[in-house]
């Protein structure tokens, strides 16, 4: 157990305001994609932050189980969401791979570096602009980066008290007040971050509202 490992106690607040968002465009080599930057900076070392992010014993006590060959060029795959194949790596510091789900392929991007006193955790999602953009246009960028939120906060959760937050640790949260205003106002950052990318407020803001109450049960807002 390392130092930082016995210093931890309570678990902190799900805080929405310690994450860094960012929509952007990007013309990629396979053509035009959307990406999604989400960023936090987490009270531990580059190298306990890489660990938990990579470690499969670690995983699973924040993010999700996760399967395969864990090295370049190997395939993984995330228990009940997505699998791919790991296109670069270079430990500690950052590891890339495809993110394929439901037929379609998009790719994650995670650089660690040193900042300040600790460590920043930063993830891109690349994602091609397809043809039909019904989905985006009903969800906006909040559809994935709740989803983000959700890992960023349990990872959060998970470093300063070393123990388990997902399945039966984490059942029912999003219905509890701490988890409807911790997706609430998550959900209302990526609306905002969705106008600076120049959507319509009024689409950003009705998208908002569709994805609040996809995650946490309940009717969207009229």
């Amino acid at each position: 157990m390392t130092e930082h490992q016995q210093s931890r106690t309570a678990a902190p607040a799900a805080d929405p305001s310690a994450t860094h968002r960012e929509l952007a465009s990007r013309t990629t080599e396979h053509g035009e994609a959307n990406v999604q930057t989400v960023a936090q900076t987490y009270a531990t070392t580059a190298e306990d932050l890489w660990d938990a992010v990579t470690n499969p014993e670690r995983l699973p006590r924040w993010f999700a189980p996760v399967s395969g060959d864990l090295r370049l060029g190997g395939q993984y795959q995330v228990e009940g969401n997505a699998g791919g194949t790991i296109e670069t790596c270079e430990p500690p510091r950052s590891f890339s791979a495809t993110w394929e789900f439901g037929g379609n392929t998009s790719w994650i991007a995670v650089r660690i570096t040193p900042d300040g006193d600790g460590a920043r955790f930063e993830l891109e999602h690349t994602a091609l602009v397809p043809e039909d953009t019904s989905f985006w246009d009903e969800y906006g960028p909040g559809a994935t980066g709740v989803g983000w939120d959700l890992a960023f906060m349990g990872l959060a959760k998970h470093l300063a008290t070393g123990a388990s937050i997902t399945g039966d640790h984490a059942q029912g949260w999003e219905t509890t007040p701490e988890g409807l205003a911790f997706i609430s106002e998550c959900s209302r950052q990526w609306a905002e971050a969705n106008v600076r990318f120049g959507t319509p407020r009024e689409a950003a803001e009705a998208a908002r509202d569709r994805t609040t109450a996809f995650y946490t049960g309940q009717s969207p807002q009229n």
